[in-house]
């Protein structure tokens, strides 16, 4: 039998990049929780697997020759994932640049600029008028890139893709963001195609029971304190 990935995670629009991919590959896996409002990514044996203190990360026991290997960061996770199981990952080079340019505008782009939409309209202490108008703006203006894009294409790159996986979780809080989807035709297609995926409907369920356990991170000021204003240490 194979034995199952060990994956560190919370339900965010990054964790949801991993679980999608592990439920449409289909391969057996086992969640760990880091509940990130409470400092679990903080704990010493999380951090020897992923130094940044962020989840999500992988254990896979059956790395390359057989030996376990850890990985961070969830675009490197898709792409290990990908390598390792042949799918959604092409190994032709021109596609798999495709793939690549859209995983890396997810990375460096839409999740930063929508996670900082999302901390000005929702979590600052204070309304700040500019933050709030500056990132609702920039994800406005990254939306508006992937509905151009989409526009010929049902997904981000030729084919059904990790860069499509890393995408959706960062449309999903669309309205958190100040952003109507009837205002952008392709992305809405894409978004409702994406979400009529039977493992994308079931990956992000996962740990939503456990979320629900805590309250809004709006209303939490104890892990707003853990999340927010962090330092070296």
């Amino acid at each position: 039998m194979t034995a199952p990935i060990e994956l560190y995670y919370w339900p965010t629009p990054n964790g949801w990049k991993i679980t999608i991919m592990l439920e449409e590959l289909g391969v057996p896996y086992v969640v760990k929780y880091v509940n990130i409002g409470r400092g679990d990514q903080f704990a010493p044996e999380f951090l020897e697997i992923s130094p940044n203190n962020r989840m999500p990360a992988i254990v896979d026991p059956e790395g390359p020759d057989g030996v376990p290997i850890s990985v961070f960061e969830s675009g490197a996770i898709l792409q290990y994932l990908g390598r390792k199981y042949r799918r959604f990952y092409p190994s032709d080079e021109r596609a798999r640049v495709e793939v690549e340019q859209w995983l890396f505008w997810q990375v460096g782009g839409l999740g930063p600029m929508a996670g900082q939409a999302h901390h000005f309209r929702q979590y600052a202490p204070e309304r700040i008028a500019y933050g709030i108008e500056r990132y609702t703006n920039e994800v406005n203006r990254l939306y508006g890139v992937m509905n151009k894009r989409l526009a010929d294409r049902p997904f981000l790159a030729a084919d059904y893709s990790i860069a499509d996986m890393a995408a959706i979780g960062w449309v999903i809080p669309h309205e958190n963001q100040g952003q109507d989807l009837n205002e952008f035709p392709n992305l809405k297609r894409w978004f409702e195609t994406m979400l009529a995926r039977p493992a994308v409907k079931k990956a992000i369920e996962v740990g939503k029971e456990e979320r629900a356990r805590q309250k809004s991170l709006a209303e939490d000021k104890e892990a707003q304190k853990i999340l927010f204003g962090q330092r070296a240490r």
